[in-house]
């Protein structure tokens, strides 16, 4: 299968250890399939943009600088694989082509207005790829934030139609966040990518690409 992970900043960390797991688990499935990754920006992002912002840059200088941020992560988890080439595409077409001569491709930011989740779903439609994978810091897309909302229900599976729903309201709402991003949803609607939203571990990867989400993830039905 083509493969597309999408690696939040927070969710990747800067712990060596932590980054050369993931390494790990990404070079095993390599050994099956083509795996392209997308890194976020995480916390080093944020404060970068927060001192550029006291500095008056607009948002889409702050954009570019988060752009910056995430390509010197996706730097850092190419430190760790032999898989990928040292280099990190700088947009779409770069990965195609590189995922021609090498198994595992990763890359940061392409263009300022997309976040991590945006960018990776455009990815999963230009490369054609059979799963798009999202890791985050939840267990899978719930009904609300459950760190807010201990009520929230948590989806075994739910189609898009409907979680679509779900986050337009949300996005509404003043600083309303969630999983998935109305962006990176309707790319997946329109495109019809199989997506598991799942507990971002290195250990789960192996798990939901088997099919094994049932308490730590969600399935997408496009």
């Amino acid at each position: 299968m083509r493969i597309v992970l999408s690696l939040g900043g927070s969710v990747l960390g800067m712990d060596a250890d932590r980054i050369r797991r993931f390494a790990d688990e990404i070079e095993r499935i390599a050994q099956e399939h083509k795996v392209f990754v997308v890194v976020g920006g995480g916390k080093i992002a944020r404060e970068y943009i927060n001192v550029a912002r006291q500095l008056g840059a607009d948002n889409t200088l702050c954009d570019y600088i988060g752009i910056g941020v995430t390509r010197l992560n996706a730097m850092l988890l190419i430190s760790a694989l032999k898989s990928a080439p040292k280099k990190v595409p700088k947009d779409f077409t770069q990965a195609y082509e590189l995922s021609k001569y090498y198994d595992v491709i990763v890359m940061g930011g392409t263009f300022p207005g997309h976040t991590t989740d945006a960018t990776a779903a455009l990815l999963a439609e230009f490369v054609g790829a059979d799963l798009f994978l999202n890791a985050t810091s939840v267990n899978g897309v719930y009904s609300d934030d459950p760190k807010l909302n201990p009520n929230a229900k948590r989806f075994n599976r739910i189609g898009i139609d409907e979680l679509i729903e779900i986050v337009a309201k949300q996005e509404a709402k003043a600083g309303g966040s969630f999983v998935l991003d109305l962006l990176a949803l309707k790319i997946i609607q329109r495109s019809k990518i199989k997506t598991i939203v799942f507990l971002g571990e290195p250990e789960n990867i192996e798990r939901v690409i088997r099919g094994d989400f049932a308490d730590i993830g969600t399935l997408i039905e496009p």
